[in-house]
């Protein structure tokens, strides 16, 4: 049997008017993809949503700050320090930090560099004398093992991440139409009948391909080959991806939808997107969920025999509906019993045991 080396994981998911993702104007984020416009979601959008899932899940939050000192002198000030010295002595904990100390903005309070760290970590650092900090920094929870971490001052804090993560698109063209809204004052005054606000949003809708892999020796190398925990992480990842929605003007447009399908593949060779399904515009057949689907199918059975299935490990699908698809595996009965059963076919041993 070939070794699991990769986890792929596929998702099309149709989102009505909303805004999930919007550009330094306000706007939905666009690519132009195959000759026409789509709609896109940022990978940093996407993955902080599944971040914040798994670590709710887990109950091991994390937090990317350049406010570390801040953090720190505030504890301090809450433990009866005095402010002067709350804020000198967090300015010493990022100064004895690495080689060369971690550099901090002139005349402020915030470092150059964005650390990425357990929360419980704050509170340690305040807690802990200088000769502890590089510790400290250098610890991880489970998501900075799964997304890894960039810190190039502070040797050996650097951890590679196991997971990639791509932007999300519309299958299909898509165009931003403008909402015009008015805020009216409830408590009018005579002879006034305008608004008391007007401005404008920009919307779009559509299905979107997600795509991320999940690399499986570079996550048991981050956790030191405990393959029990690295199963655990695995799955909590799958599920967070097809559970969450980025949280971009969800108050005014409620966008809260799962996935129209889903498909993982446990591979022994390499990763494999299949954005290049949607090269082409997907062409509306009374919606373009359900030809999106067939797209994907269509692409995954082409693929498979363009490309082979021998370092296929496992494959399996979940999707809405009664129709079959082709190229996709085994068909699961939900989508949690297909996050399982791709835990289970990448990690046999850890099940075993």
């Amino acid at each position: 049997m070939n070794l699991p080396l990769y986890i792929d994981i596929h998702a099309l998911q149709t989102v009505p008017y909303a805004n999930l993702n919007r550009d330094d104007l306000g706007s939905p984020k666009t690519l132009l993809y195959g000759g026409a416009e789509r709609t896109r979601v940022s990978s940093q959008s996407w993955k902080r949503a599944v971040r914040h899932e798994i670590e709710r899940r887990l109950g091991d939050p994390a937090v990317r700050t350049r406010r570390l000192m801040e953090a720190v002198a505030e504890r301090l000030v809450a433990r009866g320090w005095d402010e002067n010295l709350a804020a000198a002595g967090a300015r010493q904990v990022m100064l004895s930090a690495g080689k060369d100390g971690i550099k901090v903005e002139d005349g402020k309070t915030i470092t150059s560099v964005t650390f990425y760290l357990p929360a419980s970590g704050i509170d340690e650092l305040t807690a802990v004398v200088a000769d502890h900090v590089e510790t400290i920094l250098r610890r991880r929870n489970a998501t900075i093992q799964l997304m890894g971490r960039m810190l190039a001052e502070l040797p050996g804090a650097e951890v590679d991440g196991a997971v990639q993560f791509a932007h999300a698109f519309t299958t299909h063209s898509t165009v931003v139409e403008t909402d015009f809204f008015t805020a009216v004052d409830d408590i009018e005054k005579l002879g006034d009948n305008g608004s008391a606000h007007m401005n404008a949003g920009q919307f779009s809708a559509g299905t979107f391909y997600r795509y991320a892999n999940v690399g499986l020796t570079t996550l048991a190398a981050n956790l030191d080959g405990d393959t029990g925990t690295a199963r655990t992480l695995a799955a909590e990842f799958l599920r967070a991806f097809v559970t969450t929605v980025p949280s971009g003007k969800q108050n005014a447009t409620a966008a809260m939808t799962i996935p129209d399908l889903a498909y993982v593949a446990v591979r022994a060779d390499r990763p494999i997107s299949f954005a290049p399904a949607f090269e082409d515009p997907v062409r509306a057949q009374l919606g373009h969920a359900q030809p999106s689907r067939k797209a994907l199918s269509d692409y995954a059975t082409q693929l498979h025999d363009f490309w082979g299935t021998e370092d296929i490990v496992w494959h399996g699908y979940a999707a809405l509906g009664d129709k079959p698809f082709s190229g996709l595996g085994e068909r699961a009965a939900s989508l949690q019993a297909l996050m399982a059963d791709a835990a289970d076919a990448a990690f046999p041993a850890a099940e075993q045991a």
